[in-house]
Formats: structure tokens, sequence, C-alpha cells
């Protein structure tokens, strides 16, 4: 496994870790050691906010068309325990995105309802539930058009506050003529986050 590359201290980290150690006066040998150590993390969080987009998102996703079926975009989350897929035409263009969130809300099911389960939800939702006429049967009965993406040039600092701004839990990655490129979620946050601290 490759060592990470140490990142160098700069005066912010020490002002941090100082701020972090509540400690301005009397400092001993122990102190210093300590806020060494302080200001070497605030140095690799700074650091790891740098990381670009392009080199820390997934590639391999999984995309449908507005046209699959329901019961097709079902199975796909169910399958790959995912919480979302985008959507794209036949050029692989962005178009949409559905969510676990869609499925419920097209059932009438509060996304947010503590007692549902969302993968008991999708498993039952077309085994049992009778099709009319009025069901939403494909994709583009319940996809979102509204997507929240970012480029890969962005770095994690950009991510991390677009999902803050927005609320979501994924950012779609795309170039300058909307074609997929990848996509982050919070998974790959927290992955990064841990590879950190560890």
């Amino acid at each position: 496994m490759k060592q990470p590359t140490p990142v160098k201290l700069r005066a912010e980290d020490f002002e941090n870790a100082l701020k972090d150690f509540n400690s301005y006066i009397d400092v001993t040998l122990e102190d210093l050691m300590q806020i060494n150590e302080l200001a070497q993390k605030h140095a690799e969080f700074r650091h790891t906010e740098q990381l670009f987009v392009r080199d820390i998102m997934t590639t391999d996703i999984t995309t449908v068309t507005a046209e699959t079926s329901l019961r097709d975009a079902a199975r796909i989350l169910l399958e790959l325990r995912i919480s979302g897929l985008p959507v794209v035409d036949e050029s692989n263009k962005l178009i949409g995105i559905v969510t676990e969130a869609d499925f419920l809300s097209a059932m009438g099911i509060p996304c947010h309802h503590p007692a549902h389960s969302v993968w008991h939800t999708l498993e039952t939702m077309f085994s049992h539930q009778p099709k009319t006429m009025d069901s939403p049967s494909r994709v583009a009965d319940i996809m979102s058009s509204q997507i929240i993406t970012i480029h890969g040039d962005n770095n994690l600092h950009d991510v991390i506050a677009t999902m803050k701004h927005h609320h979501i839990k994924r950012v779609v990655v795309t170039d300058e003529d909307q074609k997929i490129m990848g996509i982050i979620t919070r998974s790959n946050l927290v992955k990064i986050l841990l590879e950190q601290m560890f």
C-alpha cells in the first residue's frame, strides 16, 4: 500500500491547533507535542478539502433512461443497495434523477417516516400493489429533473458545501455537455474522512 505523502504544516494549522488546545502560556514539552499533533490533523484536513472531485468520485455508476420501467429501476436500487439513479438520454446526457424518496412519494409514503423500511417498501411495491391505469409506470413519471451537479475540477470542500446547502445525499459529476462523469455520495465522503483519521 502506498504511504500517504506527509502534509506540510502551515502557520494557520498551528493557530487552529492552539485554538483547539485553548492555551497560549506555560507551554510544556508535552503541550508542544500535543499542539504539533493537533496542527498535523488540521493540515491533513486542509489537504483533504483540496482533493479534486475527479480523483474521489465513483465512476462505475449505473444509470437508467426516462423510459425504464419503475419495476426495473426499483430492482436496480435493491440489487445494488443504492438510494438513487441518474437518468440519462440516448447520448448519456443527464436529464434527471430518481431516488428512493421519489418511489415513496409516488406511493404517498413520507420519506422521513420513522417506521418505514425503504428496502422492504421497494421489495413489495410492485409485487403486491395492483397496477391501475393511473399508476406511474416509467422513471419519467416520478423522476426529478431539478438536478444538482458539480464538475470534476471542483474540490471536496465544494462538494461538502453543495450537499449541505441543498440538503442532498449525492452529487452527480458532469462535464461541460452535461454528460455524466461520475457521482459522489455521502459514503464517498465518509470513506475519505475516515482514511484521514486512521
